[in-house]
């Protein structure tokens, strides 16, 4: 009698496991590997206990995060700002694939400027060769540093995200601003010091060994910094109780003390 109840009850428990399972909303999030993919395996459990299943990609580049999106083989990504994002959305005009929207800022990551030259952005020699990513969204953050430390001039009236290169009205110096490189060979080619400064994001810096705080000449300031990284989904998916879910435990004290603690200013949590 004892061993049939055991057996039942094994069953039993074996069953609502499965059961469990089979209810858990998988929530599938495409992410760079840092510090996105690191901040997204902290919530992890976290959502596994309001019955959330989160499966983080992880991605090493910024090209197919949005196509896997795009593919609806993700759910979400983690890994972009706004202004990128934009930038996007108009490549991709048309393609009711690509209605994405922001569901919520998470966090920033000060860009810096690195040399292994020079101390700072005023040392730089005439016709110096400042190294950039292949970016067109990033132009107006990395010329607003170097607006910032008088070193050139934009046109008037420009934002820091709308500006380009093509806004330099005064560049004593005439420093050579070359955006032509992919974002993750940047670290490498400061390494091997190549180029008069390299400008970094601060995820391929930290993927790299660097400090984004310490290492570079100059860095980006945080505040009233529209280059959040964000939750990107599908129009309408913003809703959705699973990335509300998702957003909401990002914002969290616990995530924001992590993301502190961690990366020592690197990387700046946005309150929700």
């Amino acid at each position: 009698m004892n061993k049939t109840f055991t057996i039942l009850a094994a069953a039993t428990l074996a069953a609502l496991s499965l059961s469990a399972s089979a209810w858990a909303d998988t929530l599938r999030v495409g992410a760079s590997n840092v510090p996105h993919a690191e901040i997204l395996e902290q919530a992890k459990p976290i959502l596994a206990k309001q019955g959330i299943d989160l499966e983080i990609k992880p991605f090493q580049d910024y090209i197919l995060p949005n196509t896997a999106l795009a593919d609806h083989d993700i759910d979400a990504n983690y890994f972009q700002h706004v202004p990128y994002l934009n930038s996007v959305l108009k490549d991709h005009a048309g393609d009711k694939n690509y209605d994405f929207v922001s569901a919520g800022a998470i966090h920033i990551e000060p860009i810096g400027i690195y040399s292994k030259r020079y101390k700072s952005l005023k040392d730089l020699p005439q016709n110096g060769k400042v190294i950039m990513r292949d970016s067109v969204a990033e132009e107006g953050r990395i010329l607003s540093i170097f607006e910032r430390e008088g070193v050139i001039k934009l046109k008037p009236g420009v934002s820091k995200v709308d500006a380009r290169i093509t806004d330099i009205t005064d560049n004593p110096k005439h420093l050579q601003f070359l955006p032509n490189i992919e974002g993750s060979l940047l670290p490498q080619m400061y390494n091997n010091d190549e180029g008069d400064a390299v400008v970094i994001n601060a995820n391929y810096a930290i993927d790299a060994g660097l400090n984004p705080v310490k290492d570079p000449i100059a860095v980006e300031s945080g505040e009233n910094n529209p280059y959040a990284n964000i939750i990107t989904v599908h129009r309408g998916d913003e809703n959705k109780p699973d990335i509300k879910a998702l957003v909401k435990v990002l914002h969290s004290k616990t995530i924001q003390d992590f993301i502190r603690q961690k990366y020592k200013g690197a990387v700046i949590p946005v309150n929700g």
